[in-house]
């Protein structure tokens, strides 16, 4: 399953913050990619990244976002968007 995550930092990281926990986030983030789970990744300029997610379920979506420890210490907030296929282009084809 794909699940589309908007991560969002709850204000604009410090210097201090930076440096305590963006060590931490990285490597956090890095091994969701090796994993397999974070697929793809952006970036919104001061409000955070945008995941997408290869998943198993909107539960694993929440414990994978869970760990990362800008979420684990109330520093981001995110949403889970699921989605799909666009299932009504087989509607299309299936006149033909």
């Amino acid at each position: 399953m794909k699940v589309f995550v908007l991560y969002t930092l709850s204000q604009p990281l410090t210097s201090e913050l930076r440096q305590q926990v963006m060590p931490k986030e990285v490597p956090a983030t890095v091994k969701h990619y090796l994993d397999g789970k974070l697929e793809q990744f952006w970036f919104r300029d001061k409000i955070g990244p945008i995941f997408l997610l290869d998943v198993t379920s909107l539960d694993e979506a929440k414990a994978t976002m869970d760990e990362l420890p800008l979420v684990a210490g109330k520093h981001a907030t995110y949403e889970l968007i699921p989605v799909s296929p666009l299932m009504p282009l087989g509607l299309l084809i299936q006149s033909q």
